[in-house]
């Protein structure tokens, strides 16, 4: 049985995982107590790599379910399990029991959860799915994700202004092509300002882990980086960027309150209003299998309130940047582009369709991962 779990976390492993099957449903009430409960509300089940207050993605991701909670009331009911590891059995185990207890509707919020979803999907064609950042569609699976990428255009212009020596640090998860699109977009857009600039990437190999984030903050550095991004989802890199009087900028969600005078802007995924869609169409029984990729155009991604110390001019490009993507005016994968090497891999006014970014496995030039 499944419950509401924002009071503890889970640990890795499926010792773990088995244990959250076997709690009681404070939202969904017990799994499979449903054939008592045949008239009841749309079941929605969420499977977290993270814990809900890791402020950063899976944060995000739970603001999209109480978003349903809020818009939909007594009609729908959520449930999720949070700290699932996208890497083993569990994911698929605590998947299936979602599937298998009378939930309607499933989102798998990570990209190491792809196979898991795929596989109970054939097992239960009446259930629809929606898998983040996924790259693989059923008939009753759909996928979704945001263009992060716009905004690490935006941050990677700001921090073009406000470095002095040239060189940041990337805190990344896995490199896997949403990881090292942003990892991209952001030096393409930094050398828009600063042509000699270079990104150092250290990898944690984690979505979440505050120790490991903050000491690879602490390194780059020490390196002489003197503004910090992520692409992990805990607090910690700005937190420890902070206690050294440098910039940086969160991941997800708005983490502004972890370091106030150093947290220049957070790239925020906005999911409620495409969780809120998707329920919909399960109600009205008009969902069908998507493929979903939006941007700043459609609101799936913003950014938080820029730090009012910022310089007006940084603020300004940040904007002119934004506004420009939303117009069509600008992408941030436009070339000339070259790679680590040098070799131009885009030609001038020629854009990387959106089928090469999904796949995209290489790095520009200016990286050092």
């Amino acid at each position: 049985m499944f419950k509401d779990l924002s009071r503890r976390r889970f640990l890795a492993g499926s010792t773990a995982a088995a244990g959250a099957l076997s709690l009681g449903g404070a939202l969904g009430g017990p799994l499979g107590a449903g054939s008592a409960l045949a008239a009841d509300p749309l079941k929605v089940g969420f499977v977290y790599v993270g814990p809900i207050g890791d402020f950063g993605w899976t944060h995000g991701h739970d603001l999209g379910r109480k978003a349903i909670e809020e818009h939909f009331g007594d009609a729908v009911k959520t449930s999720y399990v949070e700290s699932v590891p996208d890497d083993g059995p569990d994911a698929e185990r605590v998947i299936r029991q979602f599937a298998s207890s009378g939930h309607n509707l499933i989102f798998t919020t990570s990209f190491g959860y792809m196979d898991p979803t795929i596989k109970v999907a054939r097992q239960f064609p009446d259930v629809k799915f929606e898998h983040a950042t996924g790259i693989q569609t059923a008939d009753n699976v759909s996928i979704y994700s945001a263009r992060f990428y716009e905004g690490r255009a935006v941050i990677g212009t700001m921090a073009g202004h406000l470095t002095k020596t040239g060189k940041f640090g990337y805190i990344a998860s896995f490199p896997i092509p949403e990881v090292v699109r942003g990892i991209n977009a952001f030096i393409l857009a930094a050398r828009k300002v600063r042509p000699d600039a270079e990104i150092k990437v250290v990898w944690v190999n984690s979505w979440y882990d505050p120790g490991k984030e903050a000491d690879a903050t602490k390194a780059l550095i020490d390196q002489g980086c003197d503004v910090i991004t992520q692409h992990t989802d805990s607090p910690a890199p700005v937190q420890t960027a902070a206690s050294r009087g440098v910039w940086c900028f969160g991941q997800a969600s708005d983490m502004t309150n972890f370091a106030p005078d150093w947290h220049a802007t957070s790239i925020l995924d906005v999911w409620g209003p495409y969780y809120i869609q998707r329920t919909q169409a399960v109600i009205d029984g008009t969902w069908s299998t998507a493929a979903t990729w939006d941007g700043f155009k459609q609101g799936m991604v913003e950014m938080a309130p820029y730090n009012p110390k910022l310089p007006a001019e940084v603020v300004e490009a940040a904007e002119s940047v934004r506004k420009a993507i939303i117009a069509g005016d600008l992408h941030p994968f436009t070339g000339p582009i070259s790679d680590q090497k040098g070799m131009e891999m885009v030609p001038a006014g020629q854009t990387i369709p959106d089928q090469d970014l999904l796949g995209m496995d290489w790095y520009v030039e200016g990286v050092s991962a």
